[in-house]
Formats: structure tokens, sequence, C-alpha cells
């Protein structure tokens, strides 16, 4: 049945459903998983990374967070060269809200302009969707700490701790057992590193694996956004006992 509805995203099925725009959201969730964590002083949002082959080189930047504004940063699951096109644009409409208000924008307001133009492409036709899935953290006046998640479809929500990519339903029902709405950053790490090694692909967590960022408020005030190191990840990871110190040494 659906073979009649599915060839273009302006035509609605019986059912009232979009194919297209469920296909997109398929190929997320062949995507490498990424779970976002609100905690009571800042945002922890963690990536996995997924080596297809050995003869890659290593990327020395990240492939998975990205920073948007100085308040705001998100992580990605999907088409990369899809994010990148949204990306651009997040950061164009970021610095044109700065240069005519000097002030930072609303992060939901960005967030929201985002998925308006990502709405877009499921309604005029010879346009596809774009096959990406955002979790949007950041810090406003108005609101403090705040995450978002988006998808194909151009919604978009708040979220306390979400979940998305490969085996997203796992890691959601995981999170909903364990989130604490008084969570440190400390803790949100731990929760979002213990939720990923549980529900990623590959038997054994490394910082190569993995990419790890936080935005939070420095002691002076300003907010900041910081991607760890591969060092200070194989830290953490033996921290919080997720791996062997030996296996990291080797």
């Amino acid at each position: 049945m659906s073979r009649r509805y599915d060839s273009r995203t302006t035509i609605f099925s019986p059912e009232g459903r979009l194919y297209q725009v469920e296909y997109a959201m398929e190929a997320i969730g062949n995507a490498g998983s990424a779970i976002g964590i609100l905690a009571k002083d800042g945002v922890v949002l963690i990536g996995e990374k997924k080596v297809t082959s050995k003869l890659l080189q290593t990327s020395t930047s990240t492939e998975k967070m990205y920073k948007i504004d100085d308040h705001v940063a998100c992580a990605v699951a999907g088409i990369m060269s899809d994010a990148n096109i949204l990306i651009n644009t997040a950061r164009v409409q970021a610095q044109r809200y700065t240069y005519t208000y000097q002030e930072p924008m609303p992060v939901e307001q960005l967030v929201q302009s985002l998925c308006d133009t990502k709405q877009g492409y499921t309604q005029f036709g010879g346009l596809r969707p774009f096959g990406v899935s955002f979790l949007f953290a950041g810090w406003d006046k108005n609101f403090g700490f705040q995450l978002y998640m988006s998808d194909p479809s151009g919604n978009y929500g708040g979220w306390k701790a979400a979940a998305i990519g490969a085996n997203n339903q796992a890691a959601q029902s995981m999170l909903k057992q364990d989130y604490k709405d008084d969570n440190s950053r400390e803790e949100a790490t731990e929760l979002a590193l213990k939720v990923l090694s549980k529900t990623m692909d590959s038997t054994s967590l490394t910082s190569e694996k993995l990419e790890l960022a936080e935005v939070f408020i420095t002691p002076v005030g300003k907010v900041k956004y910081q991607v760890h190191s591969p060092e200070s990840l194989s830290k953490l990871l033996v921290k919080f006992g997720l791996t062997q110190p030996a296996a990291e040494a080797s």
C-alpha cells in the first residue's frame, strides 16, 4: 500500500502518514548514537563515532559535536552532509541576531528557526527531507540551561534527557529509569557514558569511539562550550569503571 504514497513528500497516505519523512527517520536509526542530558549546572552531550574502516585517518576535529554560537552547541545523528548545511544555516542566523540586537540569540528561537527550514523541505515538491536529527544544548538568560531534540519533520521539543541515532529506544528507556532532576554535570556525564556503553553496537568502550562535550558557566559567569580530549575521556571511563586502566594503557 505504501508504494503508492511514498514517491514524494507532499502526498499523505490514507492513514495520514508522510512516508518519505518516516524513511528519513529510519536513516537516522542507522547512524551513531548521541545522548544529551540536562544537569543543574550545565548540559552534557555524548556521541558515538562509527569507525567504518581501520584505514580511515582519524579526524582531529569533532564528528558529532558542533559549536553554533558561544552559548549553543549541538550533537548530530544522521547524514553528515545534510547536517553541515543546517549547522551553517544556524550559525549564520545566530550571528545575524547578535549583530542586530547586540545580545545572544535565545536558544529556543534558534532551534525553532532551524526547524522551520527543515519543515519547508517536507512540504514542497522536488525536495527531500534532511536526513538528520539534532540535540541542541545551550544557555540563555530567559530559561537557563536547555536541551532540545529535533527530527527531519521539523518537530522539536525540550527534554531533560534524550537520545537519537541507533538503539535510541533502549537508551531512552534507560534514561527514563536513571535520570534525576538534581544531578550535577559529573553525574550526568557518568549516566550518559553508562547508557551509551550498554546501547552501543561495539563491545568495548574506548575514547576513540566517543565524543563528549559540555555547555556550562565558568566561575567568571561566561557560558563555555568544552569538548573533552581523548586523554580526559579515557580518565573518565576508568573513573566510572567502564574500562580497565590496563586496557587503556596498552
